[in-house]
């Protein structure tokens, strides 16, 4: 603390790690200590890769969910499910007769009840694991849910 009736100065105090209030190297955002740019090098040799932005853990995650829940289109893919679709209708069908026919309509509504299905088994498998006082559903989790649900007449 300054005398009184002296002003006090400005004084750059020493940090302890390196400059910045989280301890980290503060970026000088390509300048040097002159105030001028540092040099690249030549045109066309190939200089320091820049560093790929690193997120916190789950941030992607949080990122990825948010744009899942604001769109409407199908998650699965289109041709995959349709020949899964196809396989599961040939073991049904008579082997005499001729082999099945599908509108895309109808494969569409498959899908997308399919889809309904899913998401809904995952949220209550997300609450089984929160009510374990977990964040990662796991088989057990699903398992449970399925459970639950046929005890109480809910399709399984």
């Amino acid at each position: 603390m300054p005398p009184k009736g002296l002003a006090r100065k400005n004084v750059a105090r020493p940090t302890r790690g390196g400059g910045t209030a989280r301890g980290g190297r503060r970026s000088s955002g390509g300048r040097t200590s002159t105030g001028s740019r540092k040099s690249i090098g030549q045109v066309g040799q190939p200089g320091p890769a820049p560093k790929k932005r690193r997120y916190h853990p789950g941030t992607l995650a949080l990122k990825e969910i948010r744009k899942y829940q604001k769109s409407t289109d199908l998650l699965l893919l289109k041709l995959p499910f349709q020949r899964v679709v196809r396989e599961i209708a040939v073991s049904y069908a008579p082997p005499t007769e001729a082999p099945l026919r599908w509108q895309s309509q109808a494969i569409q509504a498959l899908q997308e009840a399919t889809e309904a299905f899913l998401v809904n088994l995952f949220h209550d498998a997300n609450l089984c694991a929160i009510h374990a006082k977990r964040v990662t559903i796991q088989q057990k989790d699903i398992q449970l849910a399925r459970r639950l649900r046929a005890a109480w007449g809910a399709p399984v």
